[in-house]
């Protein structure tokens, strides 16, 4: 799936947020998600500051449909903990926390519930 490309399986779709983070970080946890799943952002697009400097705080996203897992992720190192706030249906942010978790320790720090979809905040960090 490209970025021009409408996801195939809507109800599917996890938005991913991550801040507290190097650019490299968060480089690292979407390439987790890209092994596992199809995104709107490609995977090569690294997160990066605006300035460059990375003094300033940032906020990372992308869009990962869940409904075709490609491949199970290994495990990756972080230089410090990443908070991920992560937003969809019920069952497909369950499913991309359970990957999350193959690569990384996590830990929930917050819920919010609605009808049909739920936000889940994490933290992140080497195993």
């Amino acid at each position: 799936m490209t970025s021009t490309e409408p996801t195939a399986h809507p109800g599917a779709e996890v938005a991913v947020e991550l801040t507290g983070s190097a650019p490299a970080d968060a480089h690292a946890v979407f390439g987790v998600l890209h092994t596992a799943y199809a995104s709107d952002r490609d995977r090569g697009d690294a997160p990066r500051t605006p300035d460059g400097s990375g003094a300033r705080p940032a906020v990372w996203s992308a869009t990962f449909d869940t409904a075709d897992v490609r491949d199970e992720p290994r495990p990756v190192g972080l230089t410090a903990p990443v908070t991920a706030d992560l937003q969809g249906s019920y069952q497909a942010v369950d499913g991309l926390r359970r990957t999350l978790a193959s690569a990384f320790e996590v830990k929930v720090l917050g819920t919010s519930s609605g009808d049909q979809e739920e936000v889940v905040q994490l933290r992140l960090a080497s195993r």
